[in-house]
């Protein structure tokens, strides 16, 4: 298999919704409501930042869709540039900051093993 995630997935759209309904209404109402254009931040920043997400989180769909909004938007292959070494780097920091926490636990657990 060469295509784990295939665009031919987004016929399953109507299956899940469906399967689910109580909580694919939820789910669709947070997402409108998180994605509505009459919001304080413009609809540009707010689709760079459903970018930055999007890659952090690996989500094919969504990467394809919010870069789609962010040109449709206005935004610049200068800015999803930059939003991607923006999300590369604080994804990296994150991994320090978690990096920070294996230290202690490991200090945390020699101890209790008396190394």
């Amino acid at each position: 298999m060469s295509d784990y995630q295939s665009p031919k997935d987004r016929a399953y759209t109507e299956a899940l919704l469906t399967s689910a309904r109580k909580e694919s209404a939820a789910f669709m109402n947070l997402k409108h409501t998180a994605e509505r254009n009459d919001g304080a931040i413009p609809v540009k920043y707010r689709e760079l930042m459903s970018v930055a997400v999007a890659l952090t989180t690996q989500c094919a769909y969504c990467i394809e869709s919010h870069i789609e909004n962010a040109v449709k938007a206005g935004a610049t292959k200068e800015e999803i540039a930059e939003t991607v070494f923006i999300t590369a780097a604080l994804r990296a920091g994150g991994a320090v900051g978690n990096g920070l926490m294996a230290m202690r636990l490991f200090d945390e657990a020699s101890e209790r093993k008396g190394v």
